[in-house]
């Protein structure tokens, strides 16, 4: 119970400070973070993905809501969120046995920082891929995906470091 009252505090948590803080960071008017993936990244792993692939998707569509994007976020974060456990077993090793106590905090920094970082950077290309839709904006599509995501795990990073040391 205790675990599932967490997940609903990161979720809320993730959510407001995406809508009420980081959607107003506007930097060079291109470099937007979206924090609110690491709610993919912190998910405890387990075998029904139902709940977890339906919160993903529940997040990403309040983040459009707000942010009045039509659903490309929703898109963007469902997709990484199914992949996740492709990406868990090639970064770290796991198996299907391994799911059940698998936490990031207890992996190595290097594989923690590729497995986020790779998501991330799917989950931001995705996002301006459809919301530029255009392959004139090519450029300003990769572009836009290096900046973002390297602000956006910068923030992550110093997020998880912040709490951990907290805890």
């Amino acid at each position: 119970m205790n675990k599932t009252i967490n997940l609903i505090f990161i979720f809320i948590s993730l959510l407001l400070l995406q809508v009420f803080v980081l959607n107003n960071i506007n930097f060079l008017n291109t470099i937007n973070p979206y924090l609110y993936i690491a709610f993919v990244f912190i998910y405890p792993l387990n075998e029904n993905r139902f709940p977890f692939l339906f919160f993903s998707f529940l997040l990403g569509l309040c983040i459009d809501s707000f942010s009045d994007s039509g659903g490309i976020h929703a898109f963007s974060t469902l997709f990484i969120a199914y992949f996740r456990v492709s990406f868990v077993k090639f970064f770290f090793k796991k198996i299907l046995a391994d799911f059940s106590f698998f936490n990031l905090k207890s992996e190595p920094f290097g594989k923690v920082f590729n497995y986020v970082v790779t998501l991330t950077v799917i989950h931001h290309f995705i996002y301006f891929c459809f919301s530029n839709f255009s392959f004139q904006n090519l450029s300003m599509v990769f572009l836009n995906t290096l900046y973002t995501s390297i602000f956006t795990v910068i923030l992550y990073f110093i997020g998880t470091t912040i709490f951990n040391k907290s805890q």
